[in-house]
């Protein structure tokens, strides 16, 4: 890529500081939009911590692995003239996951109301499902009623929440505003494995279910309406945003490396690289971990702008596994958790900033509830939650030792084991994602007001807008996108739309080498 020169051109130039899936959702909205877009990432590919590893089996997801809230890119595929179906093949998981416990209980979770019921009946009996009714209809309240005030409000205020709700009384008793998702799953449920089994959620932000409000609740609602998965992988979606971005005219620069953010005057002026290159732009939006501009990674001129995000708590981290393999043991569904038998002491240990020897265990069969046999080398992603603290981290043979160590205790074995390079630790997520502390979503979701203290799309920098998970409204692949038509919008200085998610819609490498360009769009069977 050429350097543009200082023109009249670099004021309508929008520079995107990473790939990631809300830099690259603003991407395709403002390249549609006839901006002149420059994506620069420091990896060699796109997608972030949408990231995969490689296999003898194929590229295994090492990032996220569930698909909710499909609408979310339906929509972001639709506002540019596009079918998301004719770029991707979306398969749907009947069975939301499949949950086992040590005593040798299983329980599955389906996409059907019907079917969760019965099989919780069966599973702990006619109460127990009358309970989980009952919860289930509080979450969808929950979900339904912050949808548009919080989730789709591109810049949403304490006060303004206080008057929607005083206008709307019955959310405040459902929300239990002093209760945590623990207090209110113990008083919701008699059989303590759903409570641990709902309580799990708060771990989709980074959380701890005895420290995350009661409000948390609502995600069981988005993944009641359905969970996906992706033909090729998860990292498939941000290869395919960023190719279509591409056609649109987006510039893509792999393994640049942003040293500072350039600005005079309270007013964006640009970006400079590592090697001293400065790109000139009237517009930067920074698709990154806030602290990194807290911290000053990015020069001394954003470090106010998310000066909270720079002492705020961090949320947690994990220790992922992505390998081939064959396996023996129990049946696999494409998402399983495989729980301890107490949650408390895992989170407990959390929070003081260590890890326990039998963790709860999260295990990806990528290969399972797709198209066609499954293969006898399947590709899985393994996921232990950890404290976000680089420094102070097992070594890699405990982390090898307390979950494969755990899985065998319920008779799932994998030959070959995977070796040291299948591995991604909070310190190495550290190194990929610089400034992060080793956390996966950014400042803590823990306490009632964390909502409404992440950063949002505007900052008081002209010219300099924020996306990404650690920004409004958080953590988890749809908010990420919806974060980026947050930007989008601010930038083009269109207001956001406040609108419910359409009844129909379905809820849900380290970089090396010169820049090269984007790889042409692709596009799969619709689905």
């Amino acid at each position: 890529m050429s350097t543009p020169s200082k023109s009249s051109r670099a004021a309508g130039t929008v520079v995107i500081i990473g790939a990631g899936i809300g830099g690259l959702a603003a991407a395709l909205r403002l390249a549609h939009a006839g901006r002149r877009v420059i994506v620069l990432e420091r990896h060699g590919r796109p997608g972030g911590k949408m990231r995969s590893l490689p296999s003898s089996a194929g590229p295994v997801d090492a990032g996220p692995t569930v698909l909710t809230l499909s609408s979310v890119f339906e929509e972001l595929f639709a506002s540019v003239g596009e079918r998301l179906s004719d770029h991707v093949r979306l398969v749907r998981q009947p069975c939301l996951a499949r949950h086992f416990w040590p005593d040798g209980s299983r329980l599955d979770l389906f996409d059907t109301r019907s079917e969760t019921e019965e099989s919780i009946r069966a599973f702990a009996g006619t109460t127990a499902m009358r309970q989980f009714r009952t919860f289930s209809a509080r979450a969808q309240t929950l979900f339904e009623g912050f949808d548009a005030p919080v989730m789709q409000n591109p810049d949403p205020r304490l006060p303004g929440l206080a008057l929607y709700c005083a206008r709307n009384p019955g959310l405040i008793r459902k929300m239990a505003p002093f209760s945590t998702l623990a207090d209110l799953l113990d008083s919701s449920f008699d059989d303590p494995r759903l409570a641990q089994l709902f309580g799990r959620y708060a771990t989709y932000v980074g959380g701890s279910p005895y420290r995350v409000p009661a409000l948390m609740s609502l995600v069981w609602h988005a993944e009641a309406r359905g969970v996906w998965s992706i033909e090729g992988g998860l990292h498939r979606l941000p290869e395919i945003i960023a190719a279509l971005a591409q056609s649109l005219g987006g510039e893509f620069v792999y393994n640049a490396h942003v040293a500072r953010i350039d600005a005079n005057g309270g007013e964006v002026d640009g970006v400079t690289l590592a090697d001293g290159q400065f790109i000139p732009a009237g517009t930067v939006l920074f698709n990154g971990d806030p602290r990194a501009l807290a911290t000053g990674a990015l020069g001394a001129g954003a470090t106010g702008i998310t000066a909270r995000t720079g002492s705020a708590p961090r949320s947690l981290s994990a220790e992922v596994w992505a390998f081939a393999a064959s396996a023996d043991g129990p049946e696999l569904a494409h998402h399983n958790v495989f729980f301890r038998g107490d949650p408390k002491p895992e989170f407990d240990a959390l929070q003081r900033g260590e890890t326990i020897d039998s963790p709860t265990l999260y295990v990806c069969a990528m290969d399972r509830g797709q198209p066609g046999p499954t293969p006898t080398c399947e590709r899985f992603e393994i996921i232990a939650n950890a404290p976000p603290q680089p420094d102070n981290q097992p070594e890699d043979h405990r982390c090898r030792t307390r979950t494969f160590q755990t899985l065998a205790t319920f008779d799932l074995t994998f030959d070959p084991l995977p070796g040291p390079d299948a591995l991604t630790t909070p310190a190495r997520f550290d190194q990929l994602f610089p400034a992060s502390a080793g956390s996966l979503y950014g400042q803590s979701p823990h306490g009632m007001m964390a909502a409404f203290q992440r950063p949002t799309a505007k900052t008081a920098i002209r010219g300099l807008y924020l996306a990404g998970g650690g920004t409004h409204p958080g953590a988890g692949v749809p908010m990420a996108a919806l974060s980026g038509r947050h930007a989008a919008a601010a930038i083009l200085g269109n207001p956001t739309s406040i609108s419910p998610f359409r009844r129909t819609g379905t809820l849900g490498g380290t970089s090396t080498g010169s820049a090269r360009p984007a790889a042409g769009p692709s596009a799969s069977s619709g689905s």
